[in-house]
């Protein structure tokens, strides 16, 4: 329950609602559930798990792009430091 929690970019309460429903129907039919009692719950799950997954990758990724723009202008000031320390010292 707490990993849909973390994002409030799609429909959390529908998650929720179908998490508790997945369970219910497990516990309603412990061996129907092998046999594909819960087949659809489980589909719309993972469904929704997928959506987690899409934002959490998209969010990832320009998390370590503005890192690799940081790094990149930290690297190109190290290098006009250490050209200019040349210069001087020449």
């Amino acid at each position: 329950m707490i990993r849909a929690i973390l994002f409030t970019n799609y429909d959390v309460k529908n998650t929720l609602q179908i998490i508790e429903e997945f369970q219910k129907c497990h516990l309603d039919h412990p061996i129907g559930k092998f046999f594909g009692e819960c087949t659809e719950l489980k589909i719309k799950l993972d469904r929704c798990f997928r959506q987690e997954k899409s934002i959490k990758r998209k969010a990832n990724f320009e998390q370590s792009k503005k890192l690799k723009e940081r790094l990149q202008a930290m690297r190109k000031e190290a290098a006009e430091k250490s050209s200019e320390e040349k210069f001087m010292g020449a």
